[in-house]
């Protein structure tokens, strides 16, 4: 291991972020300090910001690319050798399944479901939409399903008087099920997808293999935690409220929208076009949608893009090291690893490793889904989660704690090993 003076940088400077993504709150809690609307605060607030962090230390990296190299032609050409499919294809995702048709068609589906749980009302649909609405990522891919589920869960539960423990037990819940839940299709699954054309992964061979673990992991860790905190959940009355109309040719419209933009995932210059064209759709039916989640969605995207950035240039340790594990240590080391790298990006640079068998590699990936919800940076969809979500009430107005979250997916993720690795 002969590391450049670049990969050093970026090394350093990923460290930086990952403590960055870890220091958010007390960001938030300094800004308070100066006065209300001073450069200061403002700067302050932005960098507590968590969909910020990777972005702005990845125009860093940038800036000492160009440094080093003596020419900001040599950043540039770095940056334009990157894939960026997926974090545009997130963007573009996040925008579709946040509208106001795909919302409602979603909770109908899950309503539905739960009223045939023998439970009470609110206990039913957490019960559905923690176990079942993660298992639907693996059709809708993962980042649709993140952005559903956050958005009908923060309503429901995160904007209600739930306890602090409760709220990152369920938002560590909810992460660690979508991790895992995409897993029952070879497509919808970040680090799934790495692989599957590598390792000649279809759907059928996901299912005997990780699907059915994942279905079994949903279902027991939802059926815990809801058990646990039954009391609170049974104390939340949701009401309802007024149930815009929305003509059912908008639906299917939207639906068609959603399954395009999944489509042409892989082929961003197309998938930008859907995008717009659907969002000339929104314009000329105002009257049926909400307003929608661009800044989210473009904050969301802009985190991916410096994951991505800095991410790139760590394959001269990651690689070795994936290398030099086997069986359980692969594993468990993925499940640790995970929660300080994407997870797509590890099984891609285990996919390099020559000579790596069906064990190993089955070892890999289902350490990487497992480990999927321990930080914000753990899984791709797991930002959006955080965009939505971190402005809920339980939450208080100071953000996601990461600790908080980690400590939150624990049980989970345990869960998931269990199921994974043990079974």
């Amino acid at each position: 291991m002969n590391p450049s003076p670049i990969e050093l940088l970026a090394t350093f400077l990923f460290a930086l972020a990952v403590l960055h993504t870890f220091s958010v709150k007390h960001f938030a809690h300094w800004a308070h300090k100066y006065p209300r609307g001073s450069v200061a605060e403002n700067l302050l607030h932005f960098l507590a910001e968590t969909e910020v962090v990777f972005g702005l230390w990845a125009a860093a990296l940038f800036a000492g690319i160009a440094a080093i190299e003596g020419s900001v032609g040599a950043a540039v050409h770095y940056i334009e050798g990157l894939n960026f499919n997926e974090p545009k294809f997130v963007l573009a995702v996040m925008v579709v399944a946040a509208t106001r048709p795909i919302v409602a068609l979603g909770e109908r589906i899950l309503n539905g479901v739960a009223r045939l749980l023998p439970f009470g009302s609110s206990v039913a649909f957490y019960v559905t939409a923690l176990a079942l609405g993660p298992l639907l990522g693996s059709f809708i891919t993962e980042p649709a399903a993140m952005t559903l589920l956050a958005i009908v869960l923060k309503r429901r539960y995160f904007d209600r008087d739930i306890s602090p423990q409760f709220a990152y037990a369920t938002l560590g819940l909810l992460f660690v099920n979508v991790s895992v839940g995409g897993t029952l299709t070879h497509f919808a699954a970040p680090p799934v997808l790495m692989v599957a054309k590598t390792w000649n992964w279809d759907t059928p061979f996901m299912l005997t293999h990780f699907g059915w673990r994942a279905a079994i992991c949903c279902v027991l860790s939802t059926g815990i935690v809801a058990f646990v905190f039954r009391r609170q959940l049974a104390g939340i009355q949701y009401v309802a409220g007024d149930q815009r109309y929305v003509p059912v040719w908008l639906t299917v419209l939207h639906v068609a929208f959603l399954a395009a933009i999944v489509f042409f995932a892989h082929h961003p210059d197309v998938c930008f076009g859907v995008l717009m064209l659907f969002l000339g759709l929104t314009t000329a039916t105002r009257e049926y949608q909400d307003n929608l989640k661009l800044r989210e969605a473009l904050l969301v995207g802009f985190f991916l893009a410096g994951l991505v950035t800095l991410g790139s240039l760590q394959a001269y340790w990651l690689k070795p090291l994936i290398a030099g594990l086997d069986g359980s240590l692969l594993f468990f080391g993925a499940t640790a690893l995970t929660a300080i790298t994407d997870n797509a990006a590890l099984t891609y640079l285990g996919s390099l490793v020559e000579g790596i068998g069906p064990d190993l590699q089955y070892a890999l990936v289902a350490g990487a889904v497992s480990g999927g919800g321990l930080t914000v940076i753990a899984n791709a969809p797991n930002p959006a989660g955080v965009g939505i979500l971190q402005s809920a009430k339980t939450f208080g107005g100071h953000g996601i704690s990461p600790l908080g979250l980690f400590a939150g997916a624990v049980f989970p993720t345990l869960v998931a090993v269990t199921c994974f690795w043990l079974v």
